[in-house]
C-alpha cells in the first residue's frame, strides 16, 4: 500500500476534480503490476495497474491494493469494480472509503457480494491525507482552503500606502517565492480581494514553475480593479465575484453576490465555487480577506512565510490560533504550516 501511495502522487497536477489513486498488484509476495491515475479523464488507477500486468491468468490469484475505494458507476470511464471482477481478482486491500455520492460504499458492497475479499484501512490515515481536498470538497461541500501570507519578522505583511518605501514590500527570498508558484500549480484556484489586486498588481499564475495556472477568482464589490491589470490577463480563466453584475466574456465571469456582510458573502461564494468544481483553493488576500475566511473558521491550513525584513509599521498579519504541524526553513525565511487542530 506504501507503494501505491507513492504512485498515487504522480497525479498531484493532473488529476483534479478527481482524486489521486494508485494501485498495485501482488502475486505471491512479488508485484506484477502497478498503476496510477495519471490525468482527469483518463484511465483510473486499477485498469493501468492491470494494463501492466504481462500474464493475466495470475490475476486470479492476486492481491489488488488501492489507495482509494474502486468505483462502481459509469463516468468518462467504466466502473473500476467490473474490472476487477471479470478478472476474478480475490482480494482487495482498500485504503479509505471513496464519499462520492455515486460510490460511498457501494462499490465495496459491490465486490463483497461477487465473493471477494475485502479489507479496508490499511494506511488509511495516509490515504487521508492524500486526498484531503477530494474528502473535503465531497464532505463539507466546499473547497479545501489554504490561508497563505508572508510577514515580516516584526509582524507586518504589507507597508502603509503613506510609506515612503511602499514599492520596497517584497519580504521572502526567491527559493520561497518559486516555492508558492509550484504550490499554485497543485490547487484548483486563488483568491484575492480588490485591495490586494490594486496594490500589488498580481498576477496569480505559477510562471516560476512549469504547471497549469490556477482559476484566478477577485472579489470585488464595486469593480473597482481596472481592467488593464495583469489579474485579466488571459493566461488564465477569472471569476469576479461583485455586487453589480452577472456576465461572461471569453475568460472572464462576473458572479454577482450579496455584499451586506461578510457571514453570508463567503459562504455564497464557495458554494459557487463548489459548484464550478472547485476542489482546492490559495487565499492570498490581504489582512481583511484573510481574517474574515479565519474568523469564520472557512480554512484547512494556514501557511506562514516569516521572512527576515524589519517594516517596523505598517499592516499586521493576521490573528489566529492552530496548531503548529510543519516547520522549515527556506533561504532565511521561516515557513510555518497550520491546522485547526
Amino acid at each position: 500500500m506504501q507503494r501505491a501511495l507513492f504512485l498515487a502522487q504522480k497525479g498531484r497536477f493532473t488529476t483534479s476534480p478527481n482524486p489521486r489513486v494508485g494501485a498495485v498488484i501482488v502475486h505471491k509476495n512479488k508485484i506484477i503490476g502497478e498503476g496510477y491515475h495519471r490525468q482527469f479523464g483518463d484511465a483510473h488507477a486499477e485498469p493501468n495497474a492491470v494494463a501492466s500486468v504481462k500474464n493475466k491468468s495470475l490475476l486470479a490469484e492476486s492481491t489488488l491494493y488501492v489507495t482509494l475505494e474502486p468505483c462502481s458507476h459509469h463516468g468518462k470511464t467504466p466502473p473500476c469494480v467490473d474490472l476487477i471482477l471479470k478478472h476474478k481478482i480475490p482480494e482487495v486491500y482498500i485504503a479509505s472509503k471513496d464519499p462520492f455520492e455515486k460510490v460511498n460504499g457501494s462499490g465495496i458492497e459491490k465486490l463483497r457480494e461477487a465473493g471477494v475479499n475485502v479489507k479496508i484501512g490499511l494506511l488509511e490515515k495516509e490515504a487521508l491525507e492524500l486526498n484531503k481536498r477530494f474528502f473535503t470538497f465531497h464532505q463539507k461541500k466546499r473547497p479545501y482552503i489554504i490561508l497563505k501570507w508572508a510577514e515580516t519578522a516584526d509582524g507586518f505583511i504589507g507597508r502603509l500606502q503613506s510609506d515612503p518605501k511602499k514599492e520596497e514590500s517584497w519580504i521572502t527570498s526567491t527559493e520561497s517565492k518559486q516555492l508558492v508558484h509550484l504550490w499554485r500549480a497543485e490547487e484548483d484556484g486563488i483568491l484575492v480581494g480588490s485591495n490586494t489586486a490594486l496594490a500589488d498588481h498580481p498576477q496569480l499564475d505559477c510562471r516560476e514553475v512549469f504547471g497549469k495556472n490556477p482559476l484566478r477568482i477577485l472579489i470585488d464589490e464595486n469593480l473597482d480593479v481596472p481592467h488593464s491589470f495583469a489579474i485579466f490577463n488571459k493566461k488564465a480563466p477569472t471569476i469576479v465575484f461583485n455586487s453589480i453584475k452577472d456576465e461572461q466574456s471569453e475568460h472572464l465571469r462576473f458572479i454577482k453576490l450579496d455584499f451586506s456582510s461578510s457571514e453570508k458573502l463567503l459562504p455564497e461564494l464557495l458554494n459557487h465555487l463548489h459548484q464550478h468544481q472547485i476542489q482546492s483553493l490559495i487565499v492570498e488576500g490581504g489582512r481583511q480577506t484573510l481574517q474574515a475566511f479565519i474568523d469564520q473558521g472557512l480554512w484547512d491550513e494556514i501557511r506562514q512565510f516569516k521572512g527576515e525584513k524589519c517594516f517596523k509599521k505598517g499592516i499586521p498579519s493576521p490573528d489566529f490560533e492552530a496548531k503548529l504541524i510543519y516547520s522549515e526553513n527556506i533561504s532565511g525565511d521561516d515557513l510555518k504550516t497550520y491546522t485547526q487542530g
